[in-house]
């Protein structure tokens, strides 16, 4: 008589699941098939409206980014999110690129904004924020809340450890220069010893405007075309 399986514990439950990671961390690795277009993920809050001046703004950005061949990545939500992909479709009335969302599910989240292409959904943050890691040759980033901060941290420590390389991390307006100023002011100025690297703090892009961002987006496709494409 065979005895009956025991239990499973906490511990074999922990382990499971870190074996699993493994597994996880391995696919990880293997570098997702080259794009034939250079994608730009936007990041931004989900709270602005279409008759805000800065949702005019982004939707204009992502227009001009998409009639340069860009394909453009959101978090597939209302706000900034709505104002890119909204951009994305009216830069190519041939379907030529993508609009492209990555969302995260929550119950108390709003639907998937109309503008929407090509839909992925994920039930964790961190799988959410891989994608668009595996997706981007490129970020930037507009005004938003802790959601957008995140974002932007993540890919900032990425660029630090060079986990990601050659990859613009450009930060548009007044709030993200202003927290690139505070870091390197309590990281490096005034910290004994440094808490960071000088030269981390040169990794983000401030720029004021959206042709600023433009013209560095412009840059770093004619060299990924030169360079990465295949």
């Amino acid at each position: 008589m065979l005895s009956p399986t025991p239990e499973p514990t906490f511990d074999h439950i922990q382990t499971a699941l870190m074996e699993l990671w493994g597994v996880i961390n391995r696919l990880s690795q293997i570098p997702p098939p080259q794009c034939d277009r250079y994608r730009v993920s936007i990041f931004g809050s989900a709270r602005l409206q279409p008759t805000d001046a800065l949702y005019i703004d982004v939707k204009n950005l992502a227009q001009t980014l998409t009639t340069m061949g860009c394909d453009i990545i959101t978090g597939g939500g209302p706000g900034l999110m709505q104002a890119a992909n909204e951009g994305s479709v009216l830069g190519d009335p041939t379907d030529q690129q993508q609009s492209i969302g990555v969302r995260i599910a929550l119950d108390f989240e709003q639907s998937t904004n109309p503008f929407v292409e090509q839909l992925y959904t994920h039930e964790t943050f961190f799988s959410r924020l891989h994608q668009f890691v595996l997706l981007s040759q490129a970020f930037i980033v507009v005004p938003g809340g802790i959601g957008t901060t995140l974002e932007t941290m993540m890919i900032w420590q990425l660029l630090q450890v060079r986990k990601l390389d050659n990859v613009p991390l450009i930060l548009v307006g007044d709030m993200w220069g202003d927290l690139v100023t505070w870091a390197k002011q309590s990281m490096v100025e005034q910290a004994t010893p440094q808490l960071a690297s000088p030269a981390d703090m040169q990794i983000p892009i401030c720029v004021a405007t959206m042709d600023e961002a433009i013209a560095h987006i412009r840059q770093g496709q004619a060299e990924w075309n030169t360079t990465c494409k295949i």
